[in-house]
């Protein structure tokens, strides 16, 4: 029973406008180039400074800085900010969903009736 109310759930939030918009602004941001290659540097400038951490080295202050130069790029394009956004609304829906199941265990625990429904 628990496990078909869930995937219920699951289906609704899967058509949810917040799901939704974050679906297409995740597939816009997979088909644009810039974003990508904006995102592409970041990740690269993370590896190099992740790779010195893991030899033991501080990362020196041009890694660190040219990390911070294309993460603030990559969060001041377009795309991506529509991506950030649509995540946010998403995660404030996903956190009303679990106000309210924690309601719900709350007034379950406290029935001496127990169904099944």
């Amino acid at each position: 029973m628990i496990d078909d109310k869930a995937l219920e759930l699951g289906r609704l939030l899967g058509q949810s406008e917040e799901y939704r918009a974050l679906v297409r602004a995740t597939d816009r941001m997979k088909e644009d180039a810039e974003c990508q290659k904006l995102l592409a540097e970041v990740e690269r400038v993370a590896q190099q400074i992740d790779r010195a951490a893991q030899a033991g080295q501080e990362p020196n202050k041009e890694q660190v800085e040219q990390y911070d130069r294309a993460l603030e790029t990559a969060q001041a394009n377009a795309v991506y900010q529509q991506v950030v956004a649509a995540q946010a609304n998403f995660e404030k829906l996903m956190a009303r969903m679990n106000a309210r199941i924690y309601e719900g265990i709350k007034k379950g625990a406290a029935s001496p009736i127990i169904t099944l429904t």
